[in-house]
C-alpha cells in the first residue's frame, strides 16, 4: 500500500478527489464501491477494476452494478426449482 500524496490528504474526502486514482472493489453481496488506490482494500472486499481514474471507475460501476439488491436478497427472491 502506498502513502497518500499531500494533495490526497488535502481533499475533504478521498472519494471526492476528481484527480485521484481509484479501484473498484466488490464484496460478497456484489455491492460495488469506489476505493482510493492508496488505501488498503478492506477485509471482505476484492478489487475488480483499476487502478484507474475516478471517472473510469465510476463508469465501470455504472456498467456492471445493474442490480443494486444484495446478492443474498436476489437469491432469496428467486423461485425454488420446480415451483410454479
Amino acid at each position: 500500500m502506498k502513502s497518500p500524496t499531500r494533495k490526497e490528504c488535502d481533499v475533504a474526502s478521498p472519494f471526492d478527489d476528481e484527480e485521484g486514482i481509484f479501484l473498484v472493489v466488490v464484496n460478497d453481496e456484489n455491492q460495488h464501491s469506489l476505493w482510493p488506490d492508496w488505501r488498503e482494500v478492506p477485509a471482505g472486499w476484492r478489487t475488480v477494476s483499476g487502478p484507474d481514474s475516478r471517472q473510469n471507475c465510476l463508469a465501470y460501476i455504472e456498467r456492471n452494478w445493474t442490480d443494486l439488491r444484495p446478492a443474498s436478497l436476489v437469491t432469496a427472491e428467486q423461485p425454488a426449482a420446480g415451483a410454479l
